[in-house]
């Protein structure tokens, strides 16, 4: 077997073992938007000690509270993306003087535990419960305002319906009480002993047992306890009495604390907290997308909220009903409040981490591509609305990506940027920025192929779809002017030094040169074909059609198009090296770039007999893609398959993805609930992807599986391209309604 073959296998069984998950077939048809839960961070930061799992508590209305070495703290600045501190609470004059030791949720308000009782300001103050234990720190109440605490050693039991006090000695340290409302029992847990308090014989029933046990939390669906321990979790059925196994297909199994909301069970853990869903689906929340630090020592639940106390701060988790619909406006607002840069579609780069007010809008060697992406959702926006404002914005890009082509000497050449001038020293790659001839302007030379594509992408769906004269005519002029300097340029985007750009080439001499099994050799015949039908498509030049059937029929572009995904891997021993180099690995800006260029091969095909050619193809790339859960990549294939594509993995995918769209750091390789894959050419890390919520935040020019990433925080990426692009495509195909 050839090294070739070897890596199209393992991408086929990678392909197979997901597709047998998601179902064979693709699931078409149209989704209806419904409300649905968006989850961010509102991060306050303060560096505390003394913390227990009993120093977090809210009440019904969402106000919070963190105890600190007997201080009560509370949230102060913070809002979304703008993270605030813990300050000290003086809400209540009195408090100052109480020494308390502890706090939690009771009935929807919050409680107080201090050296002598159990108190709180709601009721009118008329809970006040004196115990005698000076140094109890763990309390919990049971059905009618009683309560049962501890100092670690001994029990107390104090009800405000009996004057008598139950006090034990316990056989083991203490750590945790949980009541349970269904069975009326208070259960008691040790390092190593699960009891179950017996008020009436002053005694402690050992049930279960363990190692290293630390947290407990009663589940009322199941009707069962959930034991945290340092090396995972066990349930115990309260109805037989039985304890599972220990279960540590978790994301990390040291486990500092265990709380239930409705049918959910969290856990905060030394390396973040996690949610367990009701469907077995596990969602984790670590690091600053999610978290002020990474050990996260008591969690309590507002209204709408998750509250998260680590060492570093405290983490406010906002589940926000929301419908797509709902958060494409968010986003719509977003990209032009922060992403508008002289119109291009741009990352903003934050000087100071995490801080958006610090941000500067910078070039990128994309500005033409990204800005294609985001320029085509608001064309197919407004091809759905016909919204007014949705126009304005359309005409401001399309400004920008026409003087692509006006900044710079040369007849049909889209430059990569443009910026005032005095500042290349300060831009990226400076050495590849020209002088413009209008002396206030500076212009980046070396666009690549990954532009073009885009270019033409977005000239046709203007063209098409935005009942515009002006658009309809700009976008039509600009196909022409870039497809002629390719086409009187023998197949080559020519730069302002006379010769080719390094990867604006589709000239056969270049690209057949690539052994069959070397991605570029697919993927430049067809994009150009695509190009050169949207040119014919929209000029009615008949040069355009003649070059594509000459490169189809001479060159054997048609039959590198319709090689299938199987054939791509790595380049063979015998093979140049630029040939290894580019086939090392899987190429998602590739992936990108097919993609995009599949609107104008697809859409615009020659003849019927092409069509249905083509529509082989691109359904034999999505089905190589589907492990991916690409939004933008199963909508696009609605376009030539609307009855049959992941429209259920296309609604995750925009469901799930963050609104904070920092660069944030990123860690999932430590995970004990993933299933890793030995190294491949796809470079597929895991058994299943995991959602966008859990991920860095990437483009789809990049991989889908990559666990970790540093991004410090340092940029904040637009959503126009990343979510605006699958969405509003899926509405104009209808397959979002």
């Amino acid at each position: 077997m050839t090294k070739s073959n070897f890596y199209g296998l393992t991408l086929l069984l990678a392909v197979w073992v997901q597709s047998t998950v998601l179902g064979q077939s693709g699931s078409g048809g149209t989704y209806y938007d419904t409300p649905f839960i968006q989850e961010y961070a509102i991060i306050n930061t303060k560096a505390l000690s003394g913390l227990s799992q009993q120093s977090l508590a809210s009440n019904r209305s969402s106000y919070v509270q963190v105890l600190e070495n007997n201080q009560l703290l509370h949230p102060a600045g913070a809002q979304f993306q703008v993270w605030g501190t813990l300050a000290s609470d003086q809400t209540y004059l009195p408090m100052a003087a109480k020494k308390v030791q502890a706090i939690d949720n009771y009935q929807g308000e919050i409680v107080y535990l201090d050296d002598k009782s159990v108190f709180a300001n709601a009721w009118a103050g008329t809970l006040f419960l004196k115990h005698q234990l000076p140094t109890a720190h763990i309390f919990e109440g049971g059905r009618n305002f009683d309560f049962l605490i501890s100092d670690g050693k001994q029990l107390q039991y104090i009800s405000p319906d009996s004057e008598e006090v139950v006090q034990l000695s316990a056989p083991q340290e203490i750590l945790a009480i949980q009541y349970d409302p269904i069975q009326e029992k208070f259960w008691v847990l040790s390092p190593s002993k699960l009891f179950q308090f017996d008020q009436r014989g002053k005694k402690l029933i050992e049930v279960a047992s363990g190692k290293n046990l630390t947290s407990i939390a009663f589940y009322s669906p199941k009707n069962q306890l959930i034991i945290g321990s340092d090396s995972g979790y066990f349930t115990f059925d309260i109805a037989s009495k039985t304890q599972s196994p220990l279960i540590t297909k978790i994301p990390w199994t040291d486990i500092n604390v265990v709380d239930t909301k409705d049918d959910q069970i969290w856990f905060g853990t030394s390396k973040g907290a996690f949610a367990l869903n009701p469907d077995g689906e596990i969602s984790y929340y670590f690091l600053e997308r999610w978290l002020p630090g990474e050990d996260v020592l008591d969690i309590s639940f507002g209204k709408d909220e998750v509250f998260l106390l680590t060492d570093k701060g405290l983490s406010t988790i906002v589940q926000k009903e929301m419908t797509l619909a709902e958060k494409a406006e968010y986003f719509d607002e977003y990209t032009q409040k922060y992403h508008l840069r002289n119109g291009f579609n741009s990352t903003l780069n934050l000087y100071t981490p995490g801080k958006i007010e610090t941000g500067r809008l910078d070039d990128s060697d994309n500005d033409g591509l990204w800005t294609s992406m985001y320029l085509a959702s608001q064309g197919f926006k407004y091809a759905v609305t016909k919204d007014p404002e949705t126009l304005v914005q359309i005409k401001q890009s399309l400004m920008a990506m026409d003087r692509l082509f006006t900044v710079n000497p040369v007849d049909g050449f889209p430059s990569r940027s443009f910026e005032r001038s005095g500042y290349i020293e300060k831009l990226s790659d400076p050495e590849r920025w020209q002088h413009a001839p209008d002396p206030e302007w500076d212009w980046k030379s070396t666009t690549s192929s990954d532009e073009v594509i885009g270019h033409v992408f977005v000239y046709a769906v203007l063209a098409e779809l935005v009942e515009d004269d002006w658009v309809k005519n700009k976008s039509i002029e600009l196909i022409d002017t870039l497809m002629t300097h390719i086409v009187d340029n023998d197949m080559y985007l020519i730069d302002f030094d006379g010769k080719p750009t390094l990867w604006g080439k589709w000239n056969p001499d270049y690209v057949n040169n690539f052994p069959i099994q070397v991605g570029d050799r697919k993927l430049n015949s067809s994009n150009i074909v695509s190009m050169l039908q949207t040119a014919y498509h929209f000029t009615g030049k008949e040069k355009f059609k003649e070059k594509a059937f000459e490169l189809m029929d001479e060159y054997g572009y048609l039959e590198n198009l319709m090689r299938p995904m199987e054939i791509i891997g790595q380049a063979g021993d015998g093979s140049d090296s630029y040939s290894q180099m580019l086939s090392e690995a899987w190429n998602h800006s590739d992936d990108e770039m097919y993609f995009v260029g599949y609107w104008g091969l697809y859409r615009y095909a020659f003849n019927e007999e092409l069509k249905a050619k083509f529509k082989q193809s691109i359904v034999d790339h999505w089905q190589a893609e589907r492990p991916e859960k690409d939004g933008l990549w199963d909508i696009m294939t609605a376009l030539v398959q609307p009855e049959k594509f992941d429209l259920e993995e296309s609604i995750w995918f925009l469901q799930k993805h963050p609104i904070d769209l920092i660069n944030w750091n990123i860690q999932n390789s430590h995970r004990k609930d993933l299933q890793m894959l030995e190294p491949n050419f796809r470079r597929q890390t895991t058994s299943q992807v995991l959602p966008p919520s859990e991920t860095r935040v990437a483009r789809h020019n990049a991989n889908r599986f990559g666990l970790d990433s540093n991004g410090n925080g340092r940029s904040m990426y637009s959503p126009g391209d990343i979510w605006l692009l699958p969405y509003w495509m899926g509405r104009y195909l209808e397959v979002i309604q």
